[in-house]
């Protein structure tokens, strides 16, 4: 329950932060809720904003296009203040980089709208 307030505050923070994703705090937070608070999870679930992409990520594992680009933009823009700020070594840029590109691999391989049944 602790767990999912938390992930619930992160998640409305990202609303108001442009590069702090949201959906993604609500999506766990549904998940902590389901086993502790069945009536927050229904919140999360009813709620005409977060609801719907709640929703089609537990049924269909979708990450709407929208979704993805604001994901590959804040990833971008995450690795270049990365590299302007710590001025990391090539190892552990390319390291970062990596790990940011499996990232950006696994958000382009998610459906974009569900498949047809």
């Amino acid at each position: 329950m602790t767990l999912g307030l938390a992930l619930v505050a992160t998640g409305i923070i990202g609303i108001f932060l442009p590069l702090l994703p949201t959906t993604i705090f609500f999506i766990l937070a549904a998940g902590c809720f389901a086993k502790s608070n069945p009536r927050l999870e229904n919140w999360i679930l009813t709620h005409p904003k977060i609801g719907p992409s709640v929703i089609q990520w537990q049924e269909h594992k979708v990450i709407p296009k929208k979704a993805k680009v604001f994901a590959f933009t804040g990833l971008t823009f995450g690795y270049l203040m990365f590299l302007k700020m710590s001025h990391p070594t090539i190892l552990l840029a390319v390291t970062v980089a990596l790990i940011m590109c499996a990232i950006a691999a696994y958000i382009a391989s998610r459906p974009s709208k569900p498949m047809p049944t």
